[in-house]
């Protein structure tokens, strides 16, 4: 019954701060272990003694899962050179330095002791470091540098410690180092492919949503503990399975199932994420209690840890720079990858929050070591520095330094482009394989739908001050008033008694299946409120060899456009085009008379271009290519 209250309270506790966090702008991990903190000093809460096997068998792999299974392996591989600078080589480099600088602060610790406190310190926390990095909006190439690292770093971090481990009883030589190294990364990537193998090839054969969803779930510890059981690296083989899922996700048969996996991973990583900072918070009290008759004085203790953050800060940096410019003096690497400006470096060596992993990894020292307690101590203020100093004040550095993340405009402009070619194929496909036979109302039907979808992302850009939304999105909203009076007659039904429980329950989930398809069309705009015009002369992407982009003039946009069309007609218009060989401007598909398009067929003028304040894509109609 203990348990069982604990475990709600850790539930309503999450979900409590993290509502009240995002509804205040204050940073949801900090104020996760701000009210742990507090808790732990509270006489009714009890003393929560922190299993390192919870963490990194429990809440590790699936969470580093997770980070994986939304991880590109596109991504992962452009910038593969900067990831392993950091997830392997700043490890080392930090595990070394701190394991000195701790060793020189308190001497009478054994040196193997100091350099296992580095290793257990060095990484940066997958949990903290883009939990924040997301939320900042910070440029997308530093987002996956630094998720990428988080996935790989603590793989490299764990055979450290262990190394350091082994050595405080006896002696461990620099090749036994690099030959544990090895085996534990090719031992680990080898069991994570062979895993997601097994997986794979598990969910081509089942169709049935639960059994498939399960299957997802025990993911993680299928590859963990297998490599785990070869003393390989068990972290690294889940960042590989997870990758190569999460890449086969698409390919997987079974749409319903891929819904279900995307929802559940949802909850499990917003639940086990916001967990380990409270976790955190929770451990304070006992920490500082332990270190309270320890030979060394608080003067001493206290001193040391603050100088053992310091140096966690700064070496951090002093990698960063050197890692990020010196092997572009290669001429062929500069040429592939030119050097990015100062502010990224900066950004990712401000990025460095540790977190529960690196409090789970402290506690697998020896219980018999001396002054233990200090060296749990120092993990905990570097934990608790990092993320109260980084994490606060990462988001101001990231607005000093006039760094923008992904622009969202730009990315419905994307996803608009995307769309209009899955539409084409959708159709191409549809025309392949219809039949004199097939009734016309279910072709016509099959061309509405499929077009629908690709209007509706066309219709996310243009003129944002439309009181009454897109067609769409008024569609939406009309759709989801009918799917509320619809489930109300049910209910009523229901309480009636006039028909059995399963058939409402398939009425029901039907209901459901259209209304989750919906809610995403009611958006307007982003989390901050902007809207999805584009910025003053954006331009999505050069002509990309098309011949009609790049004969097509640069005519100017009238002042304040119109579609004359529209205006005979009396119907009214969304999104403008203009034809950059006519200037006639029209509207776009989703206005009822689709002048735009209507015009082109007309007329043949190739490539039109956005009429819409600030925008200035253009759209060749032939070959369907945007600029």
């Amino acid at each position: 019954m203990d348990v069982a209250l604990g475990l709600l309270a850790l539930v309503a506790v999450v979900c409590a701060c993290s509502a009240v966090g995002r509804k205040i702008g204050f940073s949801v991990p900090l104020l996760l272990v701000l009210v742990g903190v507090a808790g732990s000093f509270l006489p009714f809460v009890p003393r929560i003694a922190l299993n390192p096997d919870l963490v990194l068998i429990g809440l590790l792999p699936p969470l580093l899962y997770a980070a994986a299974l939304r991880t590109s392996i596109t991504d992962f591989r452009s910038n593969k050179r900067s990831i392993a600078l950091l997830s392997v080589g700043y490890v080392i480099f930090g595990t070394l330095a701190i394991g000195f600088v701790s060793w020189w602060l308190f001497p009478e610790i054994p040196l193997a002791a100091a350099i296992a406190l580095g290793a257990v310190v060095a990484p940066p926390d997958a949990v903290a470091a883009t939990a924040i990095a997301r939320k900042v909006g910070m440029p997308r190439r530093i987002v996956n540098i630094l998720e990428g690292e988080s996935l790989v770093n603590d793989a490299t971090a764990l055979v450290c410690l262990r190394a350091a481990i082994a050595s405080i009883g006896g002696t461990v030589s620099a090749v036994g180092i690099g030959a544990d190294f090895l085996l534990a990364a090719g031992g680990g990537a080898a069991v994570g492919i062979a895993a997601a193998f097994l997986l794979l090839q598990l969910r081509k054969r089942t169709r049935n949503v639960p059994i498939n969803t399960s299957l997802s779930l025990v993911a993680p510890l299928v590859a963990y503990l297998p490599a785990e059981a070869i003393h390989s690296s068990g972290v690294l083989s889940v960042v590989v399975a997870g990758l190569i899922m999460g890449a086969k996700a698409p390919l997987m048969p079974g749409g319903a199932a891929r819904l279900s996996q995307r929802s559940n991973w949802s909850t499990v990583q917003f639940l086990l994420e916001n967990a380990v900072f409270l976790l955190i918070g929770l451990q304070v009290r006992s920490i500082i209690a332990a270190v309270a008759d320890d030979s060394f004085g608080p003067g001493r203790i206290w001193t040391g840890c603050g100088v053992i953050l310091l140096a966690v800060l700064l070496l951090r940096p002093i990698w960063v720079f050197p890692a990020t410019y010196l092997p572009r003096l290669i001429p062929a690497v500069r040429e592939k990858d030119p050097a990015p400006p100062w502010q990224y470096p900066t950004i990712i060596s401000w990025a460095g929050m540790r977190g529960v992993v690196t409090l789970a990894a402290v506690l697998v020292l020896p219980v018999s070591l001396a002054h233990r307690s200090v060296l749990i101590l120092a993990a905990l203020i570097v934990v608790g520095g990092t993320l109260g100093l980084q994490g606060l004040t990462l988001p101001a550095l990231v607005r000093k330094l006039g760094v923008r993340g992904p622009d969202r405009r730009e990315d419905v402009l994307s996803q608009a482009s995307l769309m209009q070619m899955a539409t084409t194929a959708g159709l191409a496909r549809l025309q392949d394989m219809r039949t004199a036979e097939d009734p016309p109302e279910v072709l016509a039907m099959l061309k509405r739908r499929t077009q629908e979808r690709g209007l509706a992302a066309w219709e996310r850009l243009g003129r944002s001050e439309a009181d009454q939304g897109t067609p769409s999105q008024r569609y939406a909203r009309l759709r989801l008033s009918m799917l509320e009076a619809e489930r109300e007659k049910v209910l009523t039904m229901r309480r009636s008694g006039a028909y059995d429980d399963e058939v409402f329950d398939g009425v029901l989930e039907s209901l459901d299946v259209e209304e989750s398809m919906l809610d995403s069309a009611i958006e307007e705009t982003n989390d901050d409120g902007e809207t999805t015009a584009m910025a003053p002369g954006a331009r999505f992407t050069d002509s990309g060899g098309c011949e009609h982009l790049q004969a097509a003039p640069d005519l100017p946009v009238p002042a304040e456009p119109f579609c004359a069309d529209c205006i005979r007609e009396g119907t009214t218009p969304v999104h403008l085009r203009m034809c950059l060989t006519c200037g006639n401007v029209g509207c776009c598909d989703s206005s009822p008379g689709l002048h735009a398009t209507v015009h082109y067929r007309a007329t043949g003028h190739p490539v039109m271009r956005s009429a819409e304040p600030g925008e200035n894509w253009r759209w060749c109609y032939p070959d369907e290519l945007l600029s």
